[in-house]
């Protein structure tokens, strides 16, 4: 039990590769994999469709269907023979999301940059082979790239990926590559290509880039961050379009500003107790001073953490080699 608890613990994931080992109960793995499916505008889908998407069996996902919606995590639609997410998974996530202030807080640090480049900066933490946004903001001028809360980017073709994995312990990071070219071939080319390359330039400046390898017309810049809470990396990332932001621009003027902003992001999590869900945060007026003038801006999700998150401390970063890498 203790040897196992320090394998799931080793940031934040357990790959087969790393420990040797199948311990990984594969019916809950796949039941997962089944609920993933639900995502975007495509709400209601059937067992064909999830097969296609799951890449599992017909007859796996129709058992799978089955049971989730017993569990309540799935409704059957009669009408159009197929599922769309239940009320217990509803429950569940509304339950996660009830305490919002330190979340307010990243959103907040996020618009900090928005408001000085035009595009959409994000606070994404990983799920499987995906990035998930949790936070986002944008410039009011933002042109090209409109994620948002709750959409999920390929971890192998974006600059936030590149950041992530760059940022995991070699050993960790090459297992999770190679069960991406198990589980989807041909998408963990570029990824692997490059991961080299990102850890030395992770190593030697504190972020990546990507250029043009999401989509031609967009170059991005990451930061890793250390979460306690979860044991693992989130990322600070921001998108532009490369017409206005080529490589020269990202490395002069964008990167100091996404280190600032993983610094800042740093000692937000280090100072949060418990989940960045939870809600253990006095409510009370955050003062946050705008660009262009003394306005304060009020909202009632603060905290404790403000006044933590400014006082003189090492940045829990990847640049800092505080022993977490």
């Amino acid at each position: 039990m203790g040897r196992r608890s320090e394998r799931l613990s080793k940031q934040g994931m357990l790959a087969s590769d790393l420990a040797g080992e199948g311990d990984v109960i594969q019916v809950v793995s796949r039941a997962f994999d089944v609920l993933r499916c639900f995502e975007g505008h495509e709400a209601r889908l059937g067992n064909l469709e999830i097969s296609s998407r799951c890449g599992l069996p017909r007859s796996t996902v129709s058992r799978l269907t089955h049971t989730l919606t017993r569990m309540g995590q799935l409704v059957y639609l009669p009408r159009d023979q197929k599922y769309r997410i239940g009320p217990s998974a509803v429950a569940m996530s509304t339950s996660m999301m009830k305490g919002l202030q330190l979340r307010n807080l990243i959103r907040l640090r996020l618009q900090d940059v928005a408001d000085q480049l035009p595009g959409t900066v994000g606070f994404v933490i990983p799920d499987r082979f995906h990035l998930v946004y949790l936070e986002f903001a944008r410039a009011a001028n933002a042109l090209g790239l409109h994620e948002g809360t709750g959409s999920r980017i390929s971890m192998t073709s974006t600059a936030a990926g590149f950041a992530y994995t760059a940022a995991l312990d070699a050993d960790v990071g090459d297992a999770l590559i190679a069960e991406m070219e198990r589980e989807i071939p041909g998408n963990a080319g570029l990824l692997k290509s490059r991961i080299e390359d990102n850890r030395r330039h992770l190593r030697e400046h504190g972020y990546v880039v990507g250029l043009g390898t999401w989509s031609p017309h967009i170059n991005g810049c990451a930061v890793p961050i250390w979460s306690p809470q979860y044991q693992t990396f989130v990322v600070a990332t921001i998108g532009l379009l490369s017409a206005m932001f080529d490589e020269k621009r990202l490395h002069k003027e964008v990167a100091p500003q996404m280190l600032q902003l993983g610094a800042a992001l740093g000692s937000l999590l280090e100072g949060a107790e418990g989940d960045i869900f939870t809600n253990r945060i006095e409510r009370k007026p955050l003062p946050v001073s705008t660009h262009n003038n003394n306005k304060i801006i009020k909202t009632e999700d603060t905290n404790e953490l403000e006044a933590g998150a400014r006082r003189p401390r090492s940045a829990r970063s990847v640049r800092a080699r505080d022993g977490r890498r």
